[in-house]
């Protein structure tokens, strides 16, 4: 699917860590870039990743905490970056088929064009990229 222009969009949505959040940062993700005019798998990849990355925040930052999302479409790249206070740096993990959960980081390197983890005093950001003219 290919972009209806090549301008630059970004925005910014902050959530509380709750079992909710990955539901509607996924929404909102959704909504945001197809507004931009990013469709098809990139739509689907980006709101699969971004999921992920949120339930993560959840699930290992701290309960009563924010999670912030930054989305940006630069050209054919979707950039978002989840961002929590929790401690501790995300791996990539290889679970056993059977397992219940511990996959998300795998799913982000495989299905996403670059991602990464950046520190911070205060916790880190997990991002990825997808490129949207790959479809």
């Amino acid at each position: 699917m290919r972009r209806r222009d090549a301008q630059t969009l970004a925005g910014e949505l902050v959530v509380q860590a709750e079992r909710s959040a990955p539901r509607a940062v996924r929404h909102w993700v959704m909504r945001t870039i197809a507004d931009a005019g990013v469709g098809g798998a990139s739509n689907q990849v980006v709101e699969l990743l971004t999921a992920e990355l949120v339930s993560n925040a959840v699930v290992h930052g701290p309960e009563a905490g924010d999670v912030r999302v930054e989305v940006r479409i630069d050209g054919a790249t979707v950039r978002v970056g989840v961002r929590d206070t929790g401690g501790g740096t995300p791996t990539v993990g290889h679970p056993e088929p059977t397992a219940a959960s511990g996959r998300g980081l795998a799913l982000v390197e495989a299905l996403s064009s670059d991602w990464g983890i950046q520190t911070h005093a205060d916790g880190k950001t997990v991002w990825f990229e997808v490129r949207t003219d790959d479809d």
